[in-house]
């Protein structure tokens, strides 16, 4: 047993991490803002204790992992340093880490929770599996030889690992903050899998993807298509989605998956890959599929009276549109309304016409103020500019969210990665 203290614990891969190694037998406490955020709910169920930053937390005996949000002179960091007890960063240690096990990497600039979530769930319906999610959750498994991980390219981070899969879901322009552009993206995507030790499994149908090269096997996935895992026929039914599973152009089996979507199809085949490869029981895989839950934030729906309210993590363009989607097929006969806050000046800023485009496909919008960062406090437009893009939306306060009441029998999504999740709590208070 070791003693581990996590410096910004209730950041989304902290909080996982500080799970796992909690599973593992390890003594772990942590330290962050006294601010409530969701991470911190599983933290606190496993009896995981959170102090308020303070340098008197740093003492001899513990390991100090490092949130990568939080720089040297941050007064933990730096009281540790002086004292010349060891500090590593999360992506440094979650390096080390992985090294016991066949580890399995996701992905993407978009969906790679979602698709962690899923590849963990299935795994272990056959196969013991350890797992780090990017929603905050992470379970430690001592008789585990594989290990799923959300790996996450801002500031090109998941270039500390060399797993020995990744699954690559899409290349897509974001983090204007810190990518020059989308050619920089595929670049960093490029360094990253030219480090995976054993295949490379990817969505075959994206003109990003098919730019990378890579020493080691790549299989692609994909909807009715020249790709080595298939979906065909795909159908809409009572319990969500079915398919006829193809592998290299032959019949493999029907699935029917408790999700609605294109892109919870293509994850869904991603994941089928990774079990393929390692020979994982198609029968075990089937019955896991049917089972799965989803994961927190990700059209994570509640019934309140008539009207059914999702919690949704989209904060690009691209995320809206397969939200927006989902509903849709799921809900055919129900309107669809759109809460969403802006996260981040840049971001809203590079792709304003691209979230006016996407947010369209609602029957009704309301945006939100944007959302600013520790990096970021202002910028060079507001949620207005949004508005006026689309037809029909309107700027929603916290203080006249009871608007939304008028909404009965639709499907109410609240949408973004800053704290929309209070325009929804206010919204669920009024109606209960």
């Amino acid at each position: 047993m070791k003693k581990y203290h996590f410096i910004g614990i209730k950041g989304a891969g902290m909080s996982a991490l500080a799970q796992v190694l909690f599973d593992l037998g390890h003594e772990v406490q942590g330290s962050d803002i006294t601010s409530e955020v969701f991470t911190e709910y599983q933290l606190k169920k496993k009896g995981i204790k959170i102090l308020p930053f303070s340098e008197d937390n740093i003492v001899e005996d513990f390991t100090y992992i490092a949130g990568n949000a939080f720089n040297d002179d941050h007064v933990e960091i730096k009281k540790a340093l002086e004292s010349g007890y060891p500090v590593i960063r999360y992506h440094k240690f979650l390096s080390e880490f992985m090294k016991d096990y066949t580890s399995i990497g996701v992905t993407g600039s978009h969906g790679k929770t979602s698709t962690t979530g899923l590849l963990s769930h299935v795994m272990n319906g056959d196969k013991e599996t350890t797992y780090l999610i990017g929603d905050g959750t992470g379970v430690g498994k001592k008789e585990a030889d594989y290990f799923a991980f959300e790996s996450c390219e801002y500031r090109r981070h998941f270039l500390a690992y060399h797993p020995d899969y990744a699954i690559i879901t899409n290349i897509d322009f974001d983090h204007p903050d810190y990518f020059k552009d989308v050619e920089d993206v595929v670049s960093a995507f490029q360094s990253m899998a030219n480090q995976v030790t054993k295949a490379v499994v990817a969505y075959g149908n994206d003109p990003y993807i098919n730019e990378i090269k890579v020493d080691v096997p790549m299989y692609t996935y994909g909807i009715d298509g020249d790709y080595t895992v298939e979906a065909r026929n795909v159908e809409v039914v009572d319990n969500g989605t079915s398919f006829d599973l193809y592998i290299e152009g032959e019949y493999k089996d029907n699935f029917i998956i408790p999700l609605y979507g294109d892109h919870l199809i293509l994850n869904s085949l991603a994941v089928i890959t990774i079990c393929y490869l390692e020979g994982f029981d198609f029968e075990n895989i089937k019955s896991a599929f049917l089972t799965y839950g989803g994961v927190k934030r990700r059209f994570s729906e509640t019934k309140y009276k008539s009207y059914i309210v999702v919690d949704d993590y989209a904060h690009h363009p691209k995320e809206i549109e397969a939200t927006l989607e989902t509903a849709r097929k799921k809900y055919k006969n129900h309107q669809v309304v759109a809460v969403f806050q802006p996260h981040t000046f840049s971001r809203t800023e590079k792709f304003l016409n691209e979230f006016a485009d996407s947010l369209k496909e609602a029957d009704k919008v309301y945006i939100v103020d944007i959302f600013g960062s520790a990096r970021e406090q202002s910028g060079n437009l507001s949620s207005e500019d949004l508005v006026k893009l689309i037809p029909g939306s309107k700027l929603l306060t916290e203080a006249k969210v009871k608007e939304l009441d008028q909404y009965e029998d639709s499907v109410i999504i609240f949408m973004g990665a800053g704290d929309i999740q209070k325009y929804e709590k206010r919204f669920t208070e009024l109606i209960s």
